[in-house]
């Protein structure tokens, strides 16, 4: 995630080595890639693509990565978010005219240069690009040959998704309080390092648990954790995280853990009793109106979703999730999250000793360009994904990236252009 948007949660070197691309080579390479779960009339359902090896590698061309990325269906076993009926999908007006004008007409400094969207876009390698004022569109592009019905990967905007059903969830009553241990829902990891972790220690990535985010290291923690997703054995990912040693209180250390939100997706799995995809689905997707199936990686066949990666949906979906939290997680005024979740999830939160901590429930809070907390808040992943949610000015902005390398592809800061949007459609 760029240093100048989101302040470092952990330092900056951990954040630097953690997205670092050229430690991000291990992945599901040796998965087998198999036809696309998409209907026979999915648009790109025929291209050739690249595996996850090279996603992660940053060793695709330029157009293989565009196909894959829009085909990461073929890459794992997945199951459907199913979509809304046509009859329940929400419409997505058009904005007024002249606003959408004011957006495309505008202009701002960055680093010396004037900037415009088409120089933004092609700075970044953006493939498809969602503006949303009040819940109208102001701006909508498609390019390298997407369209309103291409699915594209989510990569870790899937966490603050995963972070989402936790919310639901806790108002359904099927996770207690955020205070239990993660243990009380998930029995096998009693007895290991995060026996005392809460779903709160976790979902802020403070369970204590000892981990290494180090990707060229055949002995890390994350590089065992990517093996067991890699061999699509059923339980193998959680086997890893049961091994980990605590050193730390939990809720006294922040770490970047990747696991941990694998430790949250089955925390949730066995908590409301069906997979993440339904539940999603049930819960959100298909109440709130998308218009689109989607789908989320497995970490085996009929096993787990991945619930920090791995989700392919729509623009238009990826813009009304964002458009659910900024309604505050209610669905024709139904309450679907507990009242304040959509605050308390995104702000900074504070661990046990009073350290702040600028990270929320697997959420990134926002600043601005000159350092200063605002009410927006951003999902992001690599290769240039980004939801970007400001509760302010009502706006929402979804972008896709078609970046090659994992990390350090953009030649723009998202930070300028979400502030110059703001600055038009205030």
């Amino acid at each position: 995630m760029p240093r100048f948007y989101y302040p470092s949660l952990f330092g900056v070197a951990a954040i630097s080595l953690l997205l670092d691309a050229s430690l991000l080579a291990i992945n599901a390479g040796a998965v087998e890639q198999k036809k696309s779960a998409a209907p026979a009339q999915y648009l790109h359902a025929n291209e050739p693509i690249g595996t996850v090896r090279q996603i992660y590698d940053g060793a695709l061309s330029p157009e293989l990565a565009i196909n894959t990325f829009r085909n990461i269906d073929r890459l794992f076993p997945v199951n459907k978010i199913k979509a809304a009926s046509a009859k329940q999908v929400m419409n997505l007006p058009l904005a007024d005219v002249k606003l959408r004008q004011q957006l495309a007409a505008l202009e701002w400094k960055e680093r010396g240069q004037v900037m415009n969207l088409t120089r933004f876009f092609d700075l970044n390698r953006i493939a498809g690009a969602l503006v949303l004022k009040d819940g109208k569109i102001v701006l909508e592009n498609y390019r390298y040959g997407n369209t309103e019905q291409t699915r594209w990967m989510s990569m870790s905007v899937a966490k603050s998704i995963t972070s989402t059903l936790v919310g639901a969830a806790l108002k359904q009553g099927k996770i207690k309080s955020l205070r239990d241990p993660v243990s009380v829902y998930v029995p096998e990891l009693k007895a290991s390092g995060y026996q005392d972790a809460s779903v709160r220690d976790v979902l802020m990535m403070a369970s204590g648990v000892a981990w290494s985010e180090t990707y060229s290291d055949p002995n890390s923690d994350r590089r065992r954790l990517l093996e067991a997703q890699i061999s699509q054995k059923p339980g193998a990912a959680l086997e890893v995280m049961r091994k980990l040693p605590r050193v730390a209180e939990p809720g006294t250390l922040a770490n970047y853990n990747t696991g941990e939100t694998q430790v949250v997706a089955q925390v949730l799995r066995n908590a409301v009793g069906v997979s993440l995809a339904e539940y999603l689905s049930d819960r959100i997707w298909s109440r709130f109106g998308m218009e689109a199936d989607a789908y989320w990686w497995l970490d085996s066949p009929n096993g787990v979703e991945i619930g920090g990666s791995g989700i392919s949906a729509t623009l238009r979906d990826y813009g009304r999730f964002a458009l659910f939290m900024l309604n505050q997680g209610r669905i024709k005024n139904v309450p679907i999250l507990p009242d304040g979740w959509t605050y308390e999830a995104t702000t900074p939160t504070l661990l046990k000793n009073g350290k702040p901590l600028a990270y929320g429930y697997l959420w990134w809070p926002a600043v601005d360009l000159s350092g200063q907390r605002d009410a927006a808040y951003s999902a992001i992943g690599i290769h240039g994904q980004a939801m970007y949610i400001n509760p302010s000015s009502k706006l929402v902005i979804v972008l896709w990236g078609a970046q090659v390398r994992p990390t350090g592809g953009a030649g723009s800061d998202n930070a300028s252009f979400y502030q110059a949007v703001n600055s038009v459609l205030r």
